[in-house]
């Protein structure tokens, strides 16, 4: 929600008799320095572990409201009026009066109907889960492709609600949610959300495609991307093994443009170290559409290093969380490892040894004291490992092109020349390897016993390298 110009203030009259208002300024300011009382529902089936209220209370605090009440209510559905009952309703009001609070945040998602009875009820502003999130992203949005991103997102959470806008669109540049003048005046601010929600999917269509090409660029290095739960501690992680300086705040969201890092791997060599933003349970799907160009990295990389928060008393819950946005991105099958991190914040005990049994494929670490780092190292090296074979290429020495793309896209170990052939040793993906033309070199496994003059190949023919299938569409076939 960012700020415009208001000059009007709403009034509600509540079944008291007495107004209340809820003034436009304090709508287009957000939720910074307000006073809060936190509101969640608990509906049937959801697991709830820890304080069901935490993450709520650390996304107010980073948007600058000051939690004071809370209130939490289970039920078997949401209600349709208020979304909790009548009698909570009451027993919110007088919190807010206790509280002296000026706004109530939900952290369930409102219907706009839901959002305009409780306002009018309690008389002060009411946020739910979504609008909370796109406001720290507003705030948190540095660059022009973030800001882009957080615009479309807001405007498309504000189409709907239109009725609750105070004044006309062609005034501000992003969208909120404010009572209407008129329906006149909401027709013509309904085209004008639509006519900047598609200038702005255009733009970001270009980023986009600027930023698949960017990272295709970098196709003769290996890529990891780190991803998890919003403060994971991922920015730390990558600050640790590259000496990056990159923003590392205990906060949610602190980050929100990928950034991407040169890694020298132990026992590997260089690879390409990318920090994407974290992901939150309930991910608004407006947020994952909207910052898709950003999450660019993590769709090409090779390897994801999926950093969870092992301290955390929701950490199988954020696990799943962070899983399921992968999946909405389509990302979910990509070779992942996870990584338990902030192992140093564990008490003495079996918590960590139970989340070793849950996922035995994890590596334990902490990023700020660079505990574990040698088995994490080993891991990572050995999933890079499974893509990359260990082969001997033979072709004739006037193949420049071949030999070039093989310096280009692998790990040159030995050349060795005769007059008319080189035999080369590398290490290579296998993606590459399926590019060359077998009718102009020859390629055999490294630890193969060559073929002998007149004989047979150490090999058989089901050893060959089979030709992988390509998903990048920009690797040439190599002479």
């Amino acid at each position: 929600m960012s700020p415009f110009p208001t000059p009007d203030s709403c009034r509600i009259q509540n079944p008291s008799g007495n107004q209340s208002t809820v003034h436009d300024r304090d709508r287009a300011r957000g939720v910074n320095q307000e006073i809060a009382v936190l509101v969640r529902v608990i509906l049937d089936g959801q697991e709830i572990s820890g304080d069901p209220l935490d993450e709520l209370n650390g996304l107010a605090k980073t948007a600058g409201a000051s939690p004071f009440g809370n209130l939490i209510q289970r039920r078997e559905k949401p209600d349709v009026a208020f979304y909790i009952g009548s009698g909570k309703v009451e027993e919110l009001k007088r919190l807010v009066e206790f509280h002296a609070a000026d706004l109530v945040i939900f952290d369930n998602d409102l219907s706009p109907g839901q959002t305009r009875n409780l306002e009018k009820e309690l008389g002060v502003k009411v946020v739910d889960r979504t609008e909370l999130i796109l406001d720290i992203f507003a705030t948190h949005a540095q660059t022009a492709e973030a800001r882009l991103a957080v615009e479309l997102a807001q405007l498309e959470y504000s189409l709907p609600r239109l009725k609750r806008m105070w004044t006309h669109l062609s005034r501000i540049k992003m969208g909120v949610g404010m009572r209407g003048p008129g329906e006149k005046q909401l027709e013509v601010d309904r085209r004008l959300v639509e006519k900047r929600i598609h200038e702005l999917k255009s733009d970001l269509k270009e980023v986009e495609v600027r930023k698949e090409r960017l990272v295709r660029s970098r196709s003769g290095r290996m890529t990891v991307s780190l991803v998890g739960y919003t403060n994971a501690g991922k920015s730390t992680l990558m600050n640790s093994l590259t000496g990056a300086n990159v923003l590392a705040e205990d906060k949610l969201f602190a980050t929100l443009d990928t950034r991407t890092r040169r890694w020298d791997l132990p026992n590997w060599g260089p690879v390409l170290l990318s920090d994407t933003v974290g992901f939150i349970r309930d991910l608004p799907h407006h947020l994952i559409a909207s910052f898709k160009a950003t999450l660019e990295e993590a769709n090409q990389a090779d390897l994801l290093l999926h950093v969870a928060d092992a301290s955390s008393p929701a950490v199988i819950q954020q696990i799943s969380s962070v899983y399921a946005v992968l999946q909405d991105l389509g990302i979910d099958e990509k070779d992942t490892l996870l990584v338990l991190n902030k192992i140093d914040a564990l008490p003495p005990g079996s918590e960590l040894e139970a989340l070793l049994l849950r996922y035995p494929n994890a590596v334990p670490i902490s990023a700020k004291t660079k505990k574990g780092f040698d088995l994490f190292h080993k891991k990572v090296s050995a999933t890079l490992s499974r893509n990359f074979r260990d082969v001997i290429v033979e072709t004739d020495v006037g193949n420049g092109k071949l030999i070039a793309y093989l310096a280009a896209h692998g790990d040159v170990i030995s050349q060795h020349f005769t007059e008319e052939k080189v035999i080369i040793h590398c290490r290579m993906p296998q993606k590459y390897l399926g590019t060359i033309d077998l009718h102009k070199a020859k390629i055999r496994e490294a630890n193969e016993t060559p073929t002998a003059p007149g004989g047979q190949s150490g090999s058989s023919p089901k050893d060959e390298i089979p030709e992988p299938h390509l998903s990048d569409s920009d690797i040439e076939e190599v002479a």
